[in-house]
């Protein structure tokens, strides 16, 4: 059945030639071993936080009054919901290490020179938007631990000179944490950093399909 109606789609897209043509049949360098496939974990797990996002929005309220009621329920009383945020909070972590490690292979082998620096710089990028996300996700259960750890962070730029104080403020929504807070780092984690991520990524991907990958030391 499936086969059929993938038939139908692809008699009028002719989809499976030009997949089989640029991705099944694309090369690679011979001798490529495990390492390489950091980059593709990195891909995979970040596809996994979106679905398990996805799935918990529909029932986290990002408010001061609701966040914590909220997660609690999610963890202890939706069905399956324990194992949803179990995912989602593993992966998260997972992921900045796996990330780390593929950049650490991409140096270690010189994979981020001519012609791949616009790769190696988009790569930084994302790394810096995979911390942002989990700098930003960590407020959103609203307990004890994820307040104080927020405010040491939104804190710290208080020391730079001129900016300092005003990026403090900006990221708070005020001169404490709070509605403002929550609302803001919501907004930034589950709709600004999805959207500049997936600019990214893309880049990223074409940009790989354009070089080729690097080969094995």
């Amino acid at each position: 059945m499936l086969g059929r109606i993938i038939d139908v789609f692809d008699r009028r897209l002719k989809f499976k030639e030009d997949f089989k043509k640029n991705v099944l049949d694309h090369p690679v360098p011979q001798r490529i071993n495990l390492t390489y496939c950091f980059g593709g974990i990195s891909f995979l797990l970040y596809m996994l936080l979106a679905a398990t996002g996805i799935a918990m929005i529909f029932f986290y309220v990002p408010s001061v009054d609701h966040a914590f009621v909220t997660v609690e329920y999610i963890t202890f009383d939706l069905p399956l919901g324990n194992i949803l945020r179990g995912i989602h909070h593993w992966s998260a972590n997972i992921m900045i290490v796996v990330l780390f490690l593929h950049m650490l292979r991409v140096y270690v082998y010189g994979a981020y020179k001519n012609p791949r620096e616009f790769n190696w710089i988009t790569g930084v990028v994302l790394f810096a938007f995979v911390l942002a996300f989990g700098f930003t996700g960590y407020l959103l259960p609203w307990d004890q631990k994820a307040y104080w750890a927020t405010k040491v962070g939104v804190l710290m730029p208080q020391s730079a000179p001129v900016a300092g104080p005003f990026i403090s403020k900006l990221l708070m929504g005020g001169d404490q944490l709070g509605a403002l807070t929550i609302s803001r780092f919501y907004a930034v984690h589950v709709a600004v950093l999805p959207i500049i991520t997936v600019v990214f990524l893309v880049g990223h991907f074409l940009m790989i399909r354009r070089t080729g990958i690097a080969e094995p030391l």
